[in-house]
Order: C-alpha cells, then sequence, then structure tokens
C-alpha cells in the first residue's frame, strides 16, 4: 500500500525530528541535563541526527527520473551529504564496506531485501521510503508484498568509509 506523499512526508519528518530531542532531567540544583538513552551509536556509524538527514532528503524527493531502487538511495544519500560508489540493491544485500549490518534498525538505516533497497522512515511503524511501483513513495517493510520477498536486512551508514577521508 503506498500513503499519500504530502501529508505523511510532513507527518513522518515531524515525528522523526522528536527523536533527536532528547528529554530533559531535572537535577536537584535546578539544572536541566540530557537523559541518557540505551541506544549506543558506533563513532564510525552515523547517529540519529544524520539518519534524520537522510529521511529529509528522501521526503522532499522530487525526482521520478531514477531508474531504480537503489539509483534512489544512493542519489539520496549523497544529496544528504553522505557518499559512498554506487551499490546496486543486492550487492548491499550482501555487503559493503559503505555500511555496517545492523540488526535494531534506526531513521536512514538501509532496509534491504534481494534486489530491493529502501530508507527506513520509522522503525517503530516498519515505514521505510523507496521506489516503487508508482515511483518515489512509502511503504511498510513489514506489509505481506515484502514479507514474500524474503529475509530482510538492515545497514547503517559507516562514516569515514574506506572511500572517504575523515574532511569529507
Amino acid at each position: 500500500m503506498l500513503f499519500g506523499r504530502k501529508p505523511v512526508a510532513a507527518a513522518l519528518v515531524l515525528w522523526a525530528f522528536s527523536l533527536s530531542s532528547s528529554p530533559a532531567q531535572k537535577t536537584v540544583s535546578g539544572d536541566f541535563r540530557p537523559m541518557r538513552t540505551s541506544r549506543q551509536y558506533a563513532p564510525d556509524t552515523f547517529t540519529l541526527d544524520d539518519g534524520l538527514s537522510v529521511i529529509a532528503a528522501a521526503l522532499d524527493w522530487r525526482s521520478n527520473r531514477m531508474r531504480d531502487c537503489s539509483h534512489l538511495v544512493h542519489a539520496i544519500y549523497d544529496r544528504a551529504g553522505f557518499s559512498y560508489p554506487y551499490a546496486s540493491s543486492s550487492d548491499i544485500y550482501r555487503g559493503t564496506n559503505d555500511f555496517r549490518r545492523v540488526t535494531d534498525p534506526q531513521p536512514g538505516d538501509l532496509v534491504v531485501w534481494r534486489g530491493h533497497v529502501g530508507i527506513v522512515v520509522n522503525p517503530a511503524q516498519s515505514v521505510f521510503f523507496s521506489y516503487l511501483r508508482h515511483g518515489p513513495g512509502t511503504d511498510s517493510y513489514d506489509a505481506q508484498y515484502w514479507r514474500r520477498r524474503g529475509q530482510i536486512r538492515f545497514y547503517r551508514y559507516i562514516k569515514g568509509g574506506p572511500m572517504r577521508t575523515p574532511t569529507d
């Protein structure tokens, strides 16, 4: 099922950005400090804020001229400032040096099947963005259509990967 792009896009961006602000915890002295979260990020992978940048680039995508899902995802990551050498969805599924496989996806991670790739928008609701039958849009990776495609994998971008320097 394809969701309407404009209202859903706005709602998803607002929801996703609400994840990036951590709740404050009042201390005895009256100062505020951020609460610790249970999710930890490896220093070489991108953070939740980085993932939200990718989602913003995806949901602002206006071109229907992409050839397929892997070219769309590659262009969106590049537009968001996270470049990597082009790889097909099958190559990404097998694993590349630019992404690390994860079991707990966050917004901005890749959701990959053999032959298809998308960008996780809302992992709590299994929503992703990709090139679908009628062009770029969102869908649920828990939908029956996607479940029939086989084993799903999630990948997180690695900052400063083999083709990049820390100043890229």
